[in-house]
C-alpha cells in the first residue's frame, strides 16, 4: 500500500493517529483484512487500519547493511547489463591474448579502446607489438568485470569496429570456401574459424539471422582468425548458394545419412563446403541445393562428430582431394 493511502487514512483518523507509534514501527493492514467491524472501530474508514504494536529492529546496522548490499548488487548487475548492451550496439568486443594481438596487427581494423593489465603492456612491449592507440592501464578485475565470469581475457581487452564483409562476387575463383547453414553456437563457429585459417580457406558464409555475432565468445574461441578468415554475411543463404553454383562453385553439403563418403567423391575448385546446425544438420531446403551430398565415413560407432571438428576432418578430405 503507497505512502500517500497511508497518511490518507490517518488523516481521517486523527484521535488514531495521535495515539499511535512512528509509521516505521507499524503493522498496515487494509480495512477488506479486519472486516467491517474494525474499520468501524478504529474509525478509519475504508482507507487504511493500523495496528498500534511496535516491531522493533533487533540489530538495525545488520538490517540496513543487507538492505544496501542488495540494493548495491542489483545496481551492480544492471550496470554489467547496460554496459554489454552499449558496446554490442557500439562495435565489436575483442579479449585474450591472440584474440586482441591479431585485431591490433590488422591494418583493416579499427580499435577504438584499449585495456591492458600492467603484465600484459610488458608483454606487449617485449615482443614489440605496435599499439593504434593508447593504452588504458587498469587492474585485472577492471576487466573481468566487463565480461561474463567465465571469460579468461589475459590481461587484455578491446573495443573495435566490426569488420567490413565481403561480398559473394568478391570471392575468390578458386579454393575452398565453408558455408555454415543456422550454426548458432559462437564456441563452434569461432573454432570453425580456427580452422579455416589453418586451412587456408577462403571465406567463411553464414546468415544474416541464425548465426551469432562476430564479438566476445566466439572471437576467442577463434583465436585471432577473425583478423585472417574473411567472413561474408548473406541475407538467404539458397540465393547465395545459388549464385555461387553460377559462379562455378561445386556445392557439397555433409550429412551423415549421404551415401557416398567424402573422401571417395569427387570434388574440384572452387568448392563450398556446407555444414549444417549440430543435431539437426542441413535444412531440406539448403539439402535441395547442394550439387552433391556427402558423409565422413568413421570407422567407429559413433557417426557423427560435434560440427567444428566435422569441419576440421572435412577440410583435411576436402583440400587432400582438391589438390590432387
Amino acid at each position: 500500500m503507497s505512502t500517500a493511502a497511508r497518511q490518507a487514512g490517518f488523516a481521517a483518523s486523527p484521535a488514531v493517529r495521535a495515539c499511535l507509534p512512528p509509521l516505521s514501527q507499524l503493522f498496515y493492514r487494509s480495512s477488506a483484512t479486519l472486516g467491517a467491524q474494525g474499520a468501524a472501530r478504529y474509525g478509519c474508514g475504508d482507507v487504511v487500519i493500523a495496528y498500534c504494536r511496535a516491531r522493533p529492529v533487533k540489530n538495525a546496522r545488520k538490517h540496513a547493511f543487507r538492505r544496501n548490499a542488495h540494493q548495491r548488487g542489483r545496481a551492480a548487475s544492471a550496470n554489467f547489463r547496460r554496459q554489454r548492451a552499449g558496446a554490442e550496439q557500439s562495435g565489436v568486443i575483442l579479449y585474450g591474448w591472440h584474440t586482441v594481438t591479431a585485431a591490433l596487427a590488422n591494418p583493416v581494423r579499427q580499435i577504438r579502446k584499449l585495456l591492458a593489465t600492467e603484465n600484459a603492456l610488458r608483454r606487449l612491449a617485449d615482443e614489440g607489438i605496435r599499439l593504434p592507440v593508447e593504452p588504458e592501464l587498469v587492474r585485472p578485475d577492471a576487466i573481468a568485470a566487463r565480461l561474463s565470469p567465465d571469460a579468461v581475457h589475459q590481461g587484455l581487452f578491446a573495443e573495435a569496429d566490426p569488420l567490413p564483409s565481403p561480398a559473394l562476387a568478391d570471392l575468390s575463383a578458386g579454393g575452398i570456401v565453408l558455408v555454415l547453414d543456422q550454426i548458432t553456437d559462437p564456441h563452434n563457429v569461432g573454432a570453425i574459424l580456427r580452422t579455416a585459417a589453418a586451412f587456408a580457406v577462403a571465406a567463411v558464409i553464414t546468415t544474416a539471422r541464425h548465426s551469432p555475432e562476430a564479438t566476445g565468445v566466439l572471437a576467442k574461441s577463434a583465436s585471432g582468425a577473425l583478423e585472417w578468415v574473411p567472413i561474408v554475411i548473406v541475407q538467404n543463404l539458397a540465393r547465395a548458394l545459388t549464385e555461387m553454383k553460377e559462379q562455378g562453385f561445386l556445392v557439397v553439403g555433409l550429412d551423415s545419412d549421404a551415401g557416398d563418403d567424402l573422401a571417395a567423391t569427387a570434388l574440384s575448385s572452387p568448392l563450398a563446403l556446407v555444414l549444417g546446425a549440430e543435431g539437426k544438420g542441413l535444412r531440406q531446403g539448403t539439402r535441395a541445393i547442394c550439387n552433391r551430398l556427402a558423409r565422413l565415413d568413421l570407422p567407429g560407432v559413433i557417426k557423427s562428430l560435434n560440427v567444428s571438428n566435422a569441419a576440421a576432418l572435412a577440410l583435411y578430405v576436402a583440400s587432400r582431394s582438391v589438390k590432387a
